[in-house]
């Protein structure tokens, strides 16, 4: 009965995608989101020219980490003593070497995503209110991180405790 199949035929259909994003096991609307057209280079941060080709690399890789889950699960996922991946300030930090640039709107929640011991991804999040708001025919989204700066020796959230 085999010589009456055709594997062509087959093939095809075995590489026609079956998973759909309907599905109920499907996390594509729960993913986040990252923007970068508010990214801006001050003289605190740094540009991704200055960062080298492994640094980048291991960005790229937590980017791709991190937007496996929600925002809100990287709020709640614990990293050093009292931190977490995600952590969500409101305003913009008080003791900050960074400068609040003037196209970031006023209502943005400032946040920073960890990526190592020392370096951060700075930026903002649509505050909840805003979630799924029309604006101009489209929805603000609070699933998305608006990148604003790179962040590798930790100056954007001045902490006390760590006397800078």
């Amino acid at each position: 009965m085999t010589r009456f199949k055709n594997q062509a035929k087959q093939n095809f259909l075995a590489s026609i995608p079956t998973c759909s994003i309907e599905h109920p096991s499907d996390s594509l609307s729960a993913r986040c989101k990252f923007n970068f057209s508010y990214f801006e280079h001050q003289a605190a941060g740094q540009d991704f020219s200055q960062w080298s080709k492994e640094q980048l690399v291991a960005f790229m890789q937590k980017l791709k980490e991190f937007t496996r889950e929600s925002l809100d699960y990287w709020t709640r996922q614990p990293v050093g003593k009292t931190g977490s991946v995600l952590s969500l300030y409101g305003g913009f930090p008080a003791r900050s070497e960074f400068v609040h640039p003037k196209h970031v709107p006023h209502e943005a929640c400032w946040a920073r995503f960890r990526l190592d011991w020392s370096s951060r991804l700075c930026g903002f999040v649509i505050p909840k209110a805003y979630a799924c708001k029309q604006h101009n025919g489209y929805a603000f989204c609070a699933n998305t991180f608006y990148v604003v700066f790179l962040d590798d020796h930790h100056k954007f959230y001045l902490s006390k405790d760590r006397g800078y």
